[in-house]
């Protein structure tokens, strides 16, 4: 198999590949260059593969990638033209695909209903988490964002509203004295948080953007993290953490289950009184979470990216045996 990357004028690559060329094409840019040009390099002999959501509605030879149904189980989170748009986009690329890959069983049972694409159609990918492991913890991070003194509970907030992290701050209310505070890294919106004063929660330390060498540090000391999320295609974070040895406390919602299996903790996301008990048992049971962490590694072992790929490769074979392929 042959592959190629393509690109629109005006972006340049991240990184470079050994065996992978990587041309720019075209004068358009966004989703003209995307749905006018991109499928005019795609020769008859070849396949496309988009691993974004969204692709060309012009050529039927393509594998696309769907992750989830968000734009319509949870319109808060988007604008309304983004919404219109993959309302319409979505549907007429799993007509026209050969293929469509998502990450979860979840996920396909989403797309299949949302978009009315086959179920025979829509095969599943899972993601993994181990690329964490690729950055060198920054230890001294700890310390800089003051949480070498107290055990810190971690979270990973999103601009996004289905995140759900204004949870986290409505179970300080349930905790009265916690032995612990809640370091939560990531952008702070009133979309997620409302109008909180940040004043007012003195046990929370707000971390604002962390890069992955913090981001290591923090997973590898907390007590534990907790991913309050109310939809997810997916969901890396917990994966992530469990790679890092961090217990994992989790939302019982979308795929997260299917993801995390027994190696986390679980929780309503609407009721911030069962979170606060967990983070009581969690900070009081260090038999506990000692079994979260060596679940949390098992679990974490049965996901990789390279089996991702090979399963990709796999799904290419099955859709038609060519010799040139797009990437």
């Amino acid at each position: 198999m042959d592959f190629r990357i393509l690109l629109p004028p005006g972006v340049k690559p991240e990184r470079q590949f050994l065996h992978i060329p990587i041309k720019t094409l075209g004068r358009l840019t966004g989703q003209l260059w995307e749905q006018l040009e991109l499928p005019q390099a795609v020769p008859r002999d070849g396949l496309l593969l988009n691993f974004c959501n969204t692709g060309p509605v012009l050529t039927r030879q393509q594998i696309v990638a769907i992750h989830d149904a968000a734009t319509v189980k949870m319109p808060m989170a988007y604008s309304r033209a983004f919404r219109y748009w993959y309302c319409i986009l979505l549907p007429m690329l799993g007509l026209i695909s050969r293929k469509v890959l998502t990450v979860s069983e979840f996920s396909k049972q989403e797309i299949a209903s949302s978009f009315m694409v086959p179920r025979d159609k829509i095969s599943v990918v899972k993601s993994s988490g181990e690329h964490i492991c690729r950055f060198m913890a920054d230890t001294k991070a700890i310390q800089r964002f003051g949480l070498s003194k107290r055990p810190y509970v971690l979270a990973v907030s999103s601009l996004a509203a289905h995140k759900n992290f204004r949870l986290i701050l409505d179970t300080i209310t349930h905790l009265e004295n916690p032995p612990f505070d809640i370091a939560i890294a990531g952008g702070v919106s009133s979309l997620v948080f409302g109008k909180a004063d940040k004043k007012e929660y003195q046990h929370v330390k707000w971390l604002g953007y962390v890069s992955d060498t913090e981001l290591r540090a923090l997973y590898e000391s907390a007590m534990c993290f907790v991913f309050p999320s109310l939809y997810e295609g997916f969901g890396l974070p917990p994966l992530e953490a469990m790679h890092c040895g961090c217990p994992v406390l989790a939302s019982l919602a979308a795929s997260i289950p299917e993801v995390c299996g027994d190696a986390a903790l679980y929780f309503d996301p609407y009721k911030a009184e069962e979170l606060a008990v967990l983070l009581m048992r969690v900070a009081n049971d260090s038999s506990l979470c000692a079994e979260l962490i060596q679940k949390g590694y098992a679990r974490a072992a049965e996901f990789s990216w390279d089996k991702t790929a090979r399963e990709i490769v796999s799904q290419i074979s099955t859709v038609c045996n060519l010799q040139h392929f797009h990437l």
